[in-house]
């Protein structure tokens, strides 16, 4: 049995690490997945490539195949899964809910089980518990988002399980999420071009200072009301003010875009990347003054609205 599927990257409006509410939207950049099943695989192994370069660790894919196969009742089978990403690792463009989701839809494709709006939403039980709702022949998008969110608890790659980012890189557009209840508040669909500044370094979400980003709470709060009533660019403004701030990023990436004329900039996720919304008018402007600043690239792309799973 053989199964593809893809998923997008995110930007981040609301971080949820501070208070398990976030907001993300979609990056027309991406991972695609490919998966084997069979009952002669002795478990599940896999193959992964980030920008044309192999990485080592594929526990959380790994593990993404491994729940789809206890959900769907199939704990018999074993596999293969090859993943090939765009998206910079470890940059806070949501690569780990990237590939989450693209190995989780390729394992239900390759199962034939068909994801839809239509089919019974099957909440899960409280944040702590490890159990997932058992999936049928057709299942809920978000179903399929919380294996991945599962996964990448257990795999130790994310602190909420990114809840938020996941249904951004699935279901595209900007979406406004309770992570601790994995619930989706709303998803709005909008068309806008994106850049994103991308330092060399890299920035692993679990090695964030958690204590210090708990203490924005109150603030992130503020920011979180402005993302439910659709003022995402002033929500990820504030956010990334407050998140460079505890986790010690410079804001000058973020004040030289509003001098260009940004409305909406912010550090995306733990960092270390920028990610800002910009238009026709901003754009070149933003890509000459970013282009300034050294051991970065920049990436020119939009918004992506289409839903991964259709």
């Amino acid at each position: 049995m053989r199964g593809k599927a893809c998923a997008s990257a995110a930007g981040t409006v609301i971080n949820a690490i501070a208070t398990f509410k976030g907001s993300a939207f979609g990056i027309e950049l991406w991972t695609r997945a490919e998966v084997e099943l069979g009952g002669d695989f002795r478990g599940v192994s896999s193959e992964i490539f980030v920008e044309g370069k192999r990485e080592k660790d594929g526990m959380l894919i790994e593990r993404c195949v491994q729940l789809a196969l206890e959900a769907c009742g199939e704990r018999r089978l074993g596999g293969f899964v090859r993943t090939e990403s765009e998206i910079p690792l470890a940059s806070g463009l949501k690569s780990s809910s990237a590939a989450a989701n693209a190995a989780t839809l390729a394992t239900l494709d390759a199962l034939g089980v068909h994801v839809s709006w239509d089919a019974p939403e099957r909440v899960p039980p409280p944040f702590e518990d490890k159990t997932l709702p058992k999936l049928k022949d057709e299942i809920h998008p978000l179903d399929a988002i919380r294996i991945g969110v599962r996964a990448a608890l257990e795999a130790g790659v994310s602190i909420t399980g990114a809840f938020d980012d996941a249904c951004a890189s699935m279901l595209g557009g900007f979406v406004v999420t309770d992570n601790k209840e994995t619930k989706l508040l709303r998803r709005v669909e909008k068309d806008a071009k994106v850049l994103v500044l991308v330092p060399e370094r890299r920035a692993f979400t679990v090695d964030a200072d958690v204590e210090r980003m708990h203490l924005l709470a109150p603030y992130v709060e503020v920011a979180f009301d402005l993302a439910l009533r659709g003022e995402f660019e002033r929500a990820m403004t504030l956010n990334g003010f407050l998140y460079c701030a505890a986790l010690r990023f410079s804001t000058e990436p973020m004040m030289r875009a509003l001098e260009c004329g940004v409305r909406g900039v912010s550090l995306s996720g733990t960092g270390p990347s920028y990610a800002a919304i910009v238009s026709d008018e901003s754009v070149n402007a933003l890509k000459e003054v970013w282009g300034r600043i050294e051991r970065s690239k920049i990436i020119e792309t939009k918004v992506n609205n289409t839903l991964c799973f259709d």
